[in-house]
């Protein structure tokens, strides 16, 4: 990939976690990246903490450190994989779903209708991002 197009995918990703940060980061509510991880576990549940890592970018040690609060507040269940007693399965719980849809869903919502009051071509922009990503696996 292109280093300036690379730049410029950074630059939009920090600004829209930053915005997303200023919205839901607070002693109330779930973090940002605690809605990131949550709603990804939505996606691909049930899953691995190996593979909900490599989902969201980040390192094993990493995901499982995220997860503690998550599994302590009862919005994730991690068990034992009875396949591979190695392995961990992570999967929502009633709570967390809830939690997702109340917080992540909402600011989901927000970002998408300022978009579309300031005139931005919306629905183009995820149908070129989700072509990006898929170009992006694929390397």
């Amino acid at each position: 990939m292109d280093d300036g197009l690379a730049d410029l995918l950074h630059r939009v990703v920090m600004l829209l976690g930053e915005a997303a940060r200023r919205r839901t980061d607070g002693p109330d509510g779930l973090t940002y990246s605690q809605i990131r991880l949550l709603g990804t576990l939505e996606d691909i549940e049930p899953t691995t903490q190996h593979r909900l890592a490599q989902a969201l970018s980040v390192s094993d040690p990493a995901i499982s450190r995220a997860l503690r609060p998550l599994q302590t507040d009862g919005l994730v269940q991690i068990t034992v994989d009875p396949e591979h007693a190695r392995r961990r399965l992570v999967r929502l719980t009633e709570a967390g779903r809830e939690a997702f849809h109340t917080t992540g869903k909402p600011l989901d919502e927000e970002f998408r209708a300022a978009l579309v009051a300031a005139g931005f071509p919306y629905d183009r922009y995820l149908e070129d991002t989700l072509r990006l990503a898929e170009l992006l696996a694929s390397d």
